[in-house]
């Protein structure tokens, strides 16, 4: 009996690009889109950000505000867009020092990276009246981080139905605005008398190099 999946007889255009040469395998409803390029990525893997010259988090506050997608810049910490959003206004909580763990941070670090939490909820709330949070940090490498050597925390804004089918069905997430149009939107909303400023925070990514190369490890 031949095996139904719910897959249709074929894609539209295989014929022109298949021939009917059998190779093992179980069809099945999903197509398949084919990345090679990101080779690289998967071989160099968590390991392929060494150090605080090379982690995108380090890097960030070097850059301007629209380039690396920074909301705020705190005394310690910073609150910047992710570059992969799992809904629009996803932020990430980051100190400034290259360190993994949440026991890192001193209690100066924890005090603000806790407070930036909070303001990042209240903010979203304003412009974006989400009805819920997903709040967390993924620690190590077994933890899922997507890049373990610098600490960040995850704010991602909630609305009913955002779960919808199409990132169940079809692996995909639909954001209905660009990065830049909502990162200027939650700056502008961020509190002006919120603690630090870009100057306390360029201080703070100054000195990242006098904590030493062990902050890293």
């Amino acid at each position: 009996m031949q095996e139904t999946t719910g897959a249709g007889p074929g894609y539209p255009g295989d014929e022109a690009v298949t021939d009917d040469f059998g190779l093992a395998g179980v069809p099945d409803a999903f197509q398949r889109l084919w990345t090679p390029h990101r080779m690289a990525y998967i071989k160099g893997g968590q390991h392929q950000f060494k150090n605080q010259d090379d982690c995108p988090f380090c890097v960030a506050p070097r850059r301007s505000d629209e380039e690396s997608l920074i909301v705020h810049r705190g005394r310690t910490s910073y609150v910047v867009l992710n570059l992969f959003p799992y809904n629009p206004g996803h932020l990430l909580i980051c100190p400034y020092r290259h360190v993994p763990d949440y026991t890192d941070l001193t209690v100066e670090e924890t005090a603000e990276f806790a407070e930036l939490t909070q303001t990042a909820m209240r903010v979203l709330r304003k412009v974006a009246n989400p009805t819920g949070f997903n709040i967390g940090m993924n620690q190590g490498l077994t933890g899922g981080a997507g890049i373990a050597g610098h600490l960040h925390q995850h704010v991602v804004p909630r609305w009913g139905g955002d779960g919808n089918f199409f990132p169940i069905i079809a692996q995909t997430k639909a954001i209905t605005q660009t990065l830049d149009e909502v990162r200027q939107q939650l700056a502008e909303a961020w509190p002006q008398d919120a603690p630090a400023g870009e100057e306390a925070a360029g201080e703070a990514a100054a000195g990242q190099a006098s904590h030493g190369a062990t902050d890293a490890q």
